[in-house]
This record gives C-alpha cells, structure tokens and sequence, in this order.
C-alpha cells in the first residue's frame, strides 16, 4: 500500500522542494498475527513488493530473517539495488522484525538487545522555504518542550545562509546546540568560508555540506573544518557497503543510517560498522521507528525528530509512537513489536491506487 500526505506547509531544502511525502506500508501475516514495516519512497515500490518480493517472503520461515533479507537483495541484483529497490526491501525487512518481535511478544527494542532506555533527539525541520518567523518559532518551540538539539536547512541561497542561521540561534538561545543541513547544495571551498561564519553561532553539526557521492569532497571540507564542528553525512547510504567505503573514506564525524532505506538488517550491520570504526551514529528521520534501534546500537548519539515524519507517524499509528520527553524518546515497552497499530480509516483518505 502507497499513501501520499501533504505537507502542512510547502518545503525545500537546498536542493530539492516538496510539498507531499509518500508512505509505502507493509503488513505481513502469519496466522492471526500481524506486522507492519514502512519506508518513505515512492509508490512504485508497490508494485515491486506485489511481483518480485512477495513470492521470496511468502512461505519462508518467519523466523529467518536473514536468509530472506539475502534473497531479497539477490532477487533485485539485475535492476539495481539502490534506491527504489532499497527502500521495497527496507519496508519487508522492517514488516518482518515487527511480525517477529510480536510472535515472540517481546518489544523491538528487547528482541535486539536494549543497550539504554532512551535516547536524545534533535528537532529537525526549519526548512529553507520557511520565513525567519517560522523558522523561529518552530525551533523555538522545540527547545522550550526541553529538546536541546534542533537542525535547520540551508543551502537554497547560500549568501543569505549566514544570516538566517544568526537568526536561528537568537530563536534558541545560547544553551541548545545548532545543527546545519546543507543537502549537499555548496561547494567545497564555498562549505569551508561558510562554515567558518556559522562557527560565529557555535554551529556543532554540518550535515551533508557536499554531496555524499563525493567522498573526496567531504573529506576536504570535514578537514577543514572549526573546531568542535562536526561533519555527518550517510543518510543515502542503502547497505553496509556504501557505509563502508564512506567510513574508509574518513569523511565524516558521525554516520547516520536510515532504516526506511537500508532496512532494520541494514541499520543492525552499519551499527556495527561504527564499533568498528569508533565513531557516533545518529539516525535519520522515522522516529517511531528508530527510537527503538537508537537503544539498541551502542554507538548511537541521538535521534532525527523530523517534523514531517513525526506528523504522519503520529496520524498513521496508534499507541505507539514514540514521543520526545524532556528532550529524549523513549520505545513504547508496553506492546510488542513496533508498538504500532496502524490507523487504516485515518489512513484511506491518502491511499493511491496502484
């Protein structure tokens, strides 16, 4: 099943605008047990779920996990893995950790292992499309409710980039930290001068400054820049090896991962990647998804509390969502799985047909 939302406001980043997010959702069955598992893509990963994924998950064992998630990721070898194929694949292997972890009656977040009970979040939105005001006000409004990390979007017109992110932190405040996300909309040398000016902020994260296909490129800009400002960049990583070859690369300071691109299998394996490599890992938006694998990776630092994902999260699933409290989320331990009920009559309204 595919979903298209709207947005509550028209957004753009530095290289792209949007004004709907599209939701592909899988349910699974195994007597009168059901999971669910999803990714935002695009509703083409419907029919590729119908026609090439389903008749491999069909029939196995719910159990295997693993064994399926390779057959999965053979099944696509000649059309491509990346992208849309990704994110098919993610949205399977999420339905099947759910369907597990509620066979066993556990939460997620006890079937993988819990290695804290929460984990800090990070107010995501003040996109490039809004005013100074809105931009303001909705991070603000994230530090007031005890959040003490909130990221705003740059990159559309970079000359105004330094202004708008004075304007951010005097919305804030000095105690909260303030990340940049750039899309990879600059240059090299254009990300360094203007890391330069937002250090004059106390800007500590710099995501994506350059494209993620350009290791080369993040790794000169991560070279250069301010003391203590970090470099992240990963969230297009679609398996371990592209965040692999980013970690050899040493071109960031914290990995981020995606489960709705890179399946929960996916995100378990790059969470291993950085023990071996030593380095943080945050994930990238989906928060009632990742707030139960940010407890689980022992290298996480915080989590993506996305403000278009939280919106739909929150219309699409009952009980579940994980919510940020005092800054930090915490996965719902009182229902198995997931912890979510999906809401198909709040839902109907935004389904495609395909």
């Amino acid at each position: 099943m595919a979903f298209k939302v709207p947005t509550d406001f028209p957004e753009s980043d530095g290289t792209l605008a949007w004004n709907s997010t599209t939701v592909v959702l899988v349910r699974l069955r195994m007597g009168t047990i059901y999971g669910f598992g999803y990714s935002y893509a695009n509703e083409s990963c419907v029919p590729l779920i119908r026609e090439k994924l389903s008749p491999l998950v069909c029939g196995s064992p719910a159990m295997d996990i693993s064994r399926i998630w390779e057959k999965m990721n053979s099944a696509v070898r000649n059309f491509g893995k990346r992208g849309i194929a990704a994110t098919a694949i993610a949205a399977v292997d999420i339905a099947l950790w759910d369907l597990k972890a509620r066979m066993l009656n556990v939460p997620l977040v006890k079937l993988c292992g819990a290695v804290r009970e929460r984990i800090p979040v990070y107010g995501s939105g003040g996109f490039t499309s809004y005013s100074e005001r809105q931009l303001g006000r909705q991070l603000g409004h994230w530090v007031d409710e005890g959040v003490r990390k909130v990221k705003m979007k740059i990159g559309s017109h970079p000359d105004d980039d330094p202004a708008r992110v004075k304007k951010a932190r005097s919305a804030i405040g000095r105690s909260a930290e303030l990340f940049v996300d750039a899309n990879g909309a600059y240059s090299e040398k254009q990300s360094v001068a203007l890391a330069e000016k937002f250090a004059e902020q106390n800007v500590s994260w710099f995501e994506e400054p350059v494209s993620s296909d350009n290791l080369n490129g993040l790794r000169f800009v991560r070279e250069r820049l301010p003391a203590p400002m970090e470099l992240s960049a990963g969230e297009y990583n679609f398996d371990i090896t592209e965040a692999g070859r980013m970690l050899e690369a040493g071109c960031t300071d914290v990995l981020q991962a995606d489960a709705t691109r890179c399946g929960i299998t996916g995100f378990l394996q790059m969470a291993t990647l950085c023990e071996l490599y030593q380095i943080p890992l945050s994930s990238h938006t989906a928060p009632a998804l990742h707030g139960h694998l940010c407890c689980v990776a022992t290298r996480a630092r915080h989590a993506e509390y996305f403000h278009d994902h939280v919106r739909i999260e929150q219309m699409f699933f009952e009980g579940a969502t994980v919510r940020h409290k005092d800054g930090f989320l915490e996965p719902n331990l009182t229902q198995p799985g997931l912890g979510l009920e999906f809401k198909e009559k709040d839902a109907e309204r935004f389904r495609l047909t395909i």
